[in-house]
C-alpha cells in the first residue's frame, strides 16, 4: 500500500464532515475495474466506475456502474431523458472534469453533471468509487454519494 495521501475528493468529504474510508494501491493504468477490487479485497458489485456521456443534447451526463458492468446506452439515454448518448472521448476527460482516465470521480468534478448510479449501490452498506487520482479509491455509503452528487438511481446495466 502506499503512503497515505489526501486527494481532492478527500477534502472535499473531510469539509463537508462525510465519512469514508480511502483506499490506496500501486495503480498500473492497464488493470480493469475487477483487478481492483480484487487488490482492494472486495467483491467487484461494491465497485463502481464513473462514466462520462454526452446526450443528444449536447449535455454532459456521468454515469456510476459497477466496475464488472457495462453501461447499457440505451437505459442510459432513458434515464438522462435524452434521445441517445455516447461516451466522451478519453481526451476530453480531463479538460472536462479535471480527472484523468483510470482516476475519475463522481465527486469534485469541474463542474458538476447530471449524475446517474446504477440502482445496486441501494444494495450495500458501502460502495468503492474513485477518490479521484489512479491508485486511490474511496469507500462510502451509497446514501452520502447520492446526496453529494444529486444524483438518483436507475437501471442503467
Amino acid at each position: 500500500m502506499k503512503k497515505e495521501e489526501k486527494t481532492n475528493v478527500m477534502r472535499l468529504l473531510d469539509g463537508k464532515k462525510i465519512p469514508y474510508i480511502s483506499h490506496s494501491y500501486e495503480a498500473d493504468p492497464t488493470m480493469s475495474g475487477e483487478e481492483i477490487a480484487n487488490l482492494l479485497g472486495e467483491d467487484p458489485e461494491k465497485v463502481f466506475k464513473t462514466l462520462v456521456t454526452r446526450g443528444k443534447s449536447g449535455k454532459y451526463i456521468v454515469f456510476v456502474v459497477p466496475v464488472k458492468e457495462e453501461l447499457d446506452l440505451k437505459k442510459a439515454a432513458r434515464a438522462a431523458g435524452e434521445k441517445s448518448v455516447a461516451m466522451i472521448k478519453q481526451r476530453e476527460l480531463l479538460p472536462l472534469t479535471g480527472y484523468v482516465h483510470g482516476g475519475c470521480s463522481p465527486l469534485g468534478m469541474k463542474k458538476q453533471f447530471s449524475t446517474f448510479i446504477h440502482e445496486s449501490a441501494k444494495e450495500h452498506d458501502r460502495m468503492f468509487v474513485s477518490a479521484g487520482k489512479v491508485g486511490y479509491q474511496i469507500e462510502i455509503e451509497p446514501d452520502d454519494l447520492i446526496r453529494l452528487t444529486g444524483s438518483r438511481t436507475e437501471d442503467l446495466v
